[in-house]
């Protein structure tokens, strides 16, 4: 890869371009779309350190739902789910921890809480003050594009409708711009990653298109997460249920890792971690 070879993360190393790494959702929102959505506390810990012992590196905590048509919450209720979880994960687990938020109130809780890494939903494009936030805690940050914000969006009309003429395009501009924004906060270039938004504000032809094509976001220089676990594209193309997408995010991961992804986000870790380990094994050697 062109770009950041180590991304240090507390006492953790990435090493881009060795192997694939694994990231496993811990949602705390009970209006998540696939249903995993947890609650209970000890029914959270339990599964994050499940997770671990199944091979996850990173574990990713959010407590506001992302999917298509969802409300907002407040910040008091997203700090009330969220932080709890991490300050108990934190004495738990080895592995770093990443608050999934797009507000700069429940990132700087989540920091001081014990986890080293920001998913920010928006690229900085709802709140650029997570930019400076990672510049001040050196913290790597995690920017999605996210097209959600282009026009009047409609879960339902977006499958169908094309939103771009180029895709792919319209993705690498907003990732530039969020890079930008980063860096001219403070944040040195290898504790960037990327993400390419799949499933948010995109057709799901697009979001297929997307993962074929990832190779390109390589020209930006960073590291790249694919989050395509148990999302629409493979509703819309295997008319499953949620619970019964685990073939189709394998084969996401795998042509994904083919072209180019570093970290892959997942609510089936065990099975995922297997996939990544085999296409890694073709495709890293």
């Amino acid at each position: 890869m062109n770009g950041p070879k180590v991304t240090r993360c507390g006492d953790t190393e990435f090493r881009w371009g060795e192997r694939t790494y694994v990231m496993g959702i811990i949602n705390v929102s009970p209006e998540s779309f696939s249903g995993d959505g947890l609650t209970d506390t000890e029914a959270i810990l339990e599964q994050a350190l499940r997770f671990v012992e199944e091979g996850a590196d990173i574990l990713d905590v959010g407590g506001e739902s992302t999917r298509p048509g969802s409300t907002s919450i407040g910040t008091d209720e997203e700090l009330r789910r969220v932080i709890p979880v991490i300050e108990q994960l934190v004495s738990k687990v080895s592995v770093p921890l990443s608050v999934d938020t797009y507000k700069s109130e429940v990132a700087v809780r989540a920091l001081d809480a014990g986890a080293n890494i920001i998913n920010d939903q928006w690229g900085l494009k709802h709140d650029p003050h997570l930019a400076e936030l990672a510049a001040e805690k050196k913290v790597p940050i995690i920017l999605m594009s996210n097209q959600r914000d282009k026009g009047d969006y409609d879960a339902k009309a977006q499958r169908d409708t094309a939103l771009y003429q180029d895709v792919m395009a319209e993705v690498m501009a907003s990732l530039k711009q969020s890079i930008e924004t980063a860096m001219s906060a403070g944040v040195p270039r290898e504790n960037i990653i990327i993400d390419p938004g799949i499933g948010f504000g995109k057709t799901w032809q697009q979001d297929t298109e997307l993962v074929r094509r990832l190779a390109e976001l390589k020209t930006l220089g960073q590291p790249i997460l694919l989050g395509t676990s148990r999302k629409s594209l493979i509703k819309m193309v295997l008319n499953l249920p949620a619970s019964e997408r685990v073939e189709g995010t394998a084969a996401t991961v795998a042509i994904g890792i083919a072209n180019g992804a570093d970290i892959v986000r997942v609510h089936d870790v065990r099975q995922m971690v297997r996939v990544c380990r085999m296409t890694d094994a073709i495709v890293r050697g």
